[in-house]
């Protein structure tokens, strides 16, 4: 039988105890993890002081003026080139290039013919197979009719033919097939097209 007195030692020592009303078990005793929680809760609320020396930097640094506009003589502004200007020089310069590029290859062409390729009987084959089907037709009508050493497809001709998926190729197609010195053709899409 335990008495009054007793039931207030066990709650000193930090165990716990029942209630008689609601029946709840109640710790007297605070967890040693509860208190380190604590401690750094207290630790992250201090605010942090910031140096003097940093707090000068940060403003001289909002101070510094801008540097885009530069004046040569009295009453004259220029602005110094920004990155969208050296990308628009760089833009012209690569199509000068591809321009040059052209030139070159139309000088080495030596035969150019334009040829419209049916491609109905790559519909004859399963869906999943069509569009393979319709590039070995082009390669091989180029073939028959050309007879190169070496055939180059370009990319512009296998991505209209690749342009609606595996099942859905093109009717027909045009073509330029355009033979260089070396007995290689090249199949460009036809103009227009």
């Amino acid at each position: 039988m335990e008495t009054n007195q007793d039931k207030s030692v066990k709650t000193a020592k930090g165990s716990s105890t029942k209630t008689e009303d609601s029946g709840e078990i109640e710790a007297t005793e605070e967890s040693p993890q509860s208190i380190e929680e604590q401690e750094e809760i207290e630790e992250t609320l201090e605010a942090p002081e910031i140096p003097k020396e940093t707090a000068e930097e940060e403003t001289e640094l909002e101070e510094l003026p801008e540097e885009d506009i530069v004046e040569e003589e009295p009453g004259v502004i220029t602005r110094e080139p920004e990155a969208e200007d050296i990308l628009e020089e760089e833009f012209e310069e690569e199509e000068t290039r591809k321009i040059e590029k052209k030139e070159e290859i139309d000088e080495e062409i030596v035969e150019e013919r334009i040829y419209t390729i049916p491609l109905r009987r790559a519909w004859i084959s399963s869906r999943q197979k069509r569009t393979p089907r319709a590039v070995r037709l082009v390669k091989a009508f180029v073939q028959r009719h050309m007879k190169p050493e070496t055939l180059v497809m370009s990319n512009e001709v296998n991505e209209r033919l690749w342009r609606r998926s595996i099942q859905k190729p093109p009717r027909k197609i045009r073509v330029r097939a355009a033979r260089d010195k070396e007995g290689t053709v090249t199949l460009y899409l036809a103009e227009g097209d």
